[in-house]
């Protein structure tokens, strides 16, 4: 049995962990309303202006297609891997990059495959195949419209210029504190909505649909990335809070597993001295 300075010790560090955990716990969760209030607002009129340029799209003649709906061979795919830049969240990170690295391996296995990470983390991890065109981390430090937007034109770009054939991103949908989702969309070419598209027939258009989707997709395909990433920072901060709740839940076992045992091992040392102290009043006696 460890004796009790060793116990003691352990006992002072897991109590130090289980302050920094649950210190993190409450941080996140306060950051966590307002990532899940930004979110919930705006995921409607994202989702409601995807779903009208998709169908809108679908109407057009295929002469007057838009330029980031030109469907072309497949040859080079852009991933875009949505991660935090820290960790101690669970498995919110690995579930991504893992996500991104079984696509690329089995979907994409005959096509040339490039990364894109917006996290530290899918930095890290994709580095290693020389393959991150782009690492856009610092977007998490002032997340705003404005500089998501400047990541969304240059994936626009890349596109048109017909650098990639395709381009797709990967993130974590925030469910609630406990349940992320891995996601995977299409960001480019736009995908039409398949089945009936006489969903647009009661609607006037001024100007034609076709000067309103070239003028709206760019708009929606920002709101898109937008709306993924503020996904992932809602989700990133639910991972982290569940994390550290759990941690600081096996703190306090472990401490006061600790305790018992610290308790038990000073109760055995005493009772060693009193057994000595008699034994040794025993011998003078005689």
């Amino acid at each position: 049995m460890a004796n009790l300075k060793e116990i003691r010790n352990r006992i002072s560090s897991v109590s130090s962990t289980m302050q920094i955990t649950s210190a993190m716990k409450m941080v996140s969760a306060a950051k966590l309303k307002k990532a899940q209030d930004a979110i919930t607002a705006m995921r409607p009129y994202a989702d409601k202006l995807t779903e009208l340029l998709q169908g809108l799209s679908a109407t057009l003649d295929a002469d007057a297609g838009s330029k980031f709906a030109e469907q072309r061979p497949v040859k080079k795919v852009l991933m875009v891997a949505i991660t935090s830049n820290r960790g101690l969240c669970g498995a919110f990170n690995s579930n991504i990059i893992k996500s991104v690295s079984r696509r690329a391996a089995s979907t994409y296995a005959n096509q040339e495959v490039s990364y894109i990470a917006i996290g530290k983390k899918a930095n890290d991890a994709f580095k290693k195949t020389n393959k991150v065109i782009a690492n856009k981390s610092e977007v998490f430090d002032n997340l705003t419209f404005d500089h998501v937007s400047e990541i969304a034109e240059m994936l626009m770009e890349k596109f048109v210029s017909g650098e990639f054939d395709k381009i797709e991103i990967v993130y974590n949908k925030f469910k609630n504190a406990a349940t992320q989702e891995v996601m995977t969309e299409q960001f480019l070419p736009i995908v039409p909505i398949e089945g009936d598209t006489n969903t647009t027939a009661d609607y006037i258009f001024e100007p034609s649909k076709l000067e309103i989707v070239e003028e709206l997709i760019p708009k929606s395909l920002k709101t898109q990335l937008y709306k993924a990433i503020r996904d992932s920072f809602a989700s990133e901060h639910g991972a982290r809070m569940t994390a550290m709740h759990k941690a600081t839940d096996n703190a306090t076992e472990l401490r006061d597993q600790l305790k018992l045992t610290y308790n038990k091992a000073r109760q055995a040392a005493i009772t060693n001295e009193i057994l000595e102290i008699v034994g040794g009043a025993d011998a003078l006696s005689n």
